[in-house]
């Protein structure tokens, strides 16, 4: 990969600014934990996975801040800084799981001394980093079996580096399937409100040199009726017990629209966005974010003035639509009730 999403350099938290792509390669750096939250909710980064590097890394930051004479003061403070980044994204349940297994880590070195307690925190979170790069790559070795010879793979939003530690859950897949010598080429669209995928997949794409065309998110049914797209493969925000998948808005099209025209339609996700404490995505809390992103374009405005505006960040592709769910330890087919439960297990 030519670039970094994210990492922890110096004691501070490095990110790559992807409100700023892909007119300019921009990184930030961050020395307080509040400074990742708002990183976090102003997605300067996202992407469920890096959202969990970024929340992981936020919580160790928030450790080395925290002045404190006793284990009990120190928890108290580590308890407002979880809180503090676990108030900025409800919807991608990385976030929580990387935030829990930090706050993990602490209590069950609590008989330690602080600073003991603050060093192997850092230790935590640049490994959940490290995790997430490996278990991405697993992803795609999983997965490139199912892109075959010649195919032409549409991707909604970015699930790529950018949307984790680096090589990505869906363009992971296609990355792998890409290395492995496959003659393939990648359909991205666009992905409003925030065009993640006109300014961030088709970017990342182009910069490793994978064949990618960039279409508006209104043209994949013509494109797939005429048979010019063969597989669909996308990320995953949450997953809930029954295989309910919560992604980006405008995936639950995408995979309608693959049912209706006989193409598969996968899902790209480590294990740790399932949920299985949620039934199915009736429960999934759905984001939803600042009218702004509907009506303006890059600062400019495009709708009229007071125009009533909705926008949720997410919807939920029922579990019927998806053909297979790719994770770091297989993929996942049929009783997704069943597997995933004993996928988890494993």
């Amino acid at each position: 990969m030519s670039f970094r999403t994210i990492e922890w350099r110096d004691n501070k938290v490095v990110m790559l600014d992807q409100t700023r792509l892909p007119e300019e390669e921009v990184y930030n750096e961050y020395d307080d934990f509040r400074g990742v939250a708002e990183a976090i909710k102003g997605m300067i980064i996202r992407g469920a996975p890096a959202i969990g590097v970024a929340a992981a890394m936020g919580v160790a930051l928030g450790a080395r801040g925290i002045i404190a004479d006793t284990y009990e003061s120190f928890h108290r403070q580590l308890d407002n800084v979880c809180e503090t980044l676990g108030r900025t994204r409800p919807t991608a349940v990385n976030l929580f799981w990387a935030i829990e297994r930090m706050k993990r880590v602490a209590e069950s070195n609590r008989d330690r001394d602080l600073q003991f307690i603050r060093e192997i925190l850092k230790a935590e979170a640049i490994r959940i980093e490290e995790e997430d790069l490996e278990i991405c790559r697993t992803i795609g070795r999983y997965g490139a079996p199912l892109i075959r010879e010649g195919s032409t793979v549409l991707t909604h939003c970015n699930a790529g580096g950018l949307a984790t530690a680096g090589y990505g859950t869906a363009l992971g897949v296609i990355r792998a399937a890409y290395e492995a010598g496959k003659n393939i080429q990648v359909f991205a669209d666009e992905t409003r409100p925030c065009l993640q995928g006109a300014r961030l997949t088709a970017w990342e794409l182009m910069k490793d040199g994978i064949p990618v065309t960039l279409i508006s998110d209104n043209m994949a049914g013509y494109f797939m009726k005429s048979g010019a797209i063969n597989v669909c493969v996308v990320g995953a925000d949450r997953i809930a017990a029954n295989g309910d998948t919560a992604n980006k808005i405008g995936t639950y099209s995408v995979a309608v629209l693959a049912k209706e025209n006989k193409i598969p339609f996968y899902v790209a996700a480590p294990v740790s966005t399932f949920d299985l404490s949620i039934r199915n995505g009736d429960d999934i809390p759905i984001e939803e974010r600042h009218v702004s992103e509907v009506t303006h374009l890059r600062g400019h405005s495009i709708a009229p003035e007071g125009v009533k505006v909705r926008n949720p960040a997410f919807d939920v592709t029922p579990a019927k639509y998806i053909a297979g769910i790719i994770t770091e330890k297989g993929v996942v087919r049929g009783d997704y009730e069943r597997e995933l439960k004993a996928l988890v297990g494993r």
